[in-house]
């Protein structure tokens, strides 16, 4: 059985919060098993939190460079991943993601056209990359039925957008352009998702990566099949898989103090186990007032605060009253996050 404390601790191993490492950005994203990134400057400061010396170009040129992609992928969201990771992840999620869309999208005229709108869409992108706004207006579609169009075609958005020095993510080109097209099955794709989401959050129920993933258990069932796995049970009796020989540290391992973005994945539901997010605070975080959640702070290894960028500085907003050596340490990480904004 893992306690609480020692799944916090797994959590924080894993996502290089415990101890900043020396990898390449590719390589701390297949780390993280991918970055969510609606708003950019989330994953420079992701990167920053987690990577020794990261700075800023670092991340803007592993995307101009390809080493690492943008697109809509887990749960239709943006993530980031190593262009090694893209196709097969495309491949898992393409057909479920089609089957959601068609399924919730009660436009029967949209839905009968929606292939027709994304051969459209490839050949307005076979010339280059083109503004969410231009293909819209092409293609005279709303919003709805255009994020079904990426479900058709699989799109990529390319810098300068969606970088810190341009922050909307506004523009699109096709994948295979962007970067080489690679064979990948379904069932490929799911068994790279599922290890890495257990490399990156785990030990964690088989509910917790359905809920990452956006895949549904029956779509998810065979891989765990494939896969080889140890198993544990949470302190709820909740049975957890791991990958074997994952790090599991001690639950009292010292955890310093990190800084998280928006849209941090660890704080999403999936992670809720580990209480890296404690429960009191989840509704400060989470509200239909700030559907982009808050950027926080972690102190021992639980969320005590948010910040935010206030011209050259970090201003912190503690959770409750923090003991003057934990208020030391956050102050003295906002002093280097400044920095790193500047």
């Amino acid at each position: 059985m893992l306690t609480q404390a020692q799944l916090n601790r797994a959590l924080l191993a894993r996502q290089m919060l415990l101890r900043r490492v020396r990898l390449s950005v590719p390589v701390t994203a297949e780390r993280m098993g991918g970055i969510q990134t609606q708003y950019a400057p989330s994953a420079y400061v992701a990167l920053w939190s987690r990577v020794a010396g990261m700075t800023r170009e670092a991340l803007t040129r592993a995307l101009t460079r390809r080493s690492v992609v943008q697109g809509t992928l887990m749960r239709g969201t943006i993530h980031i991943v190593s262009a090694r990771d893209y196709w097969p992840v495309a491949a898992a999620l393409r057909e479920p993601r089609r089957r959601w869309w068609l399924r919730v999208t009660p436009n029967a005229g949209a839905r009968r056209r929606i292939v027709d709108l994304a051969e459209q869409t490839r050949a307005l992108l076979e010339d280059g990359p083109r503004r969410r706004a231009d293909l819209l207006a092409a293609l005279d579609v709303d919003s709805q039925t255009w994020s079904g169009v990426g479900f058709w075609v699989d799109l990529v958005r390319v810098p300068p957008s969606g970088t810190w020095e341009r922050r909307r993510a506004d523009l699109y080109w096709l994948a295979d352009r962007w970067i080489p097209p690679a064979a990948a099955t379904p069932a490929a794709g799911i068994d790279l998702l599922v290890g890495r989401y257990l490399a990156g959050f785990g030990p964690a129920s088989t509910a917790d990566i359905a809920g990452f993933t956006g895949l549904s258990m029956p779509e998810l069932e065979p891989a765990f099949g494939r896969i080889p796995l140890r198993r544990f049970v949470a302190e709820d009796g909740t049975p957890l898989v791991d990958l074997p020989r994952a790090p599991i540290p001690d639950g009292g391992v010292p955890a310093p103090v990190r800084f998280l973005p928006t849209w941090d994945a660890t704080l999403l539901v999936h992670a809720r186990r580990t209480q890296i997010l404690p429960e009191r605070f989840r509704p400060l975080l989470f509200h239909s007032r700030n559907p982009q959640s808050l950027p926080v702070f972690l102190v021992d290894g639980q969320v005590a605060g948010a910040w935010r960028h206030n011209g050259e500085r970090i201003t912190i907003d503690p959770f409750e009253p923090l003991p003057r050596p934990a208020r030391r340490l956050v102050e003295e990480e906002a002093e280097l996050l400044a920095a790193y904004h500047r």
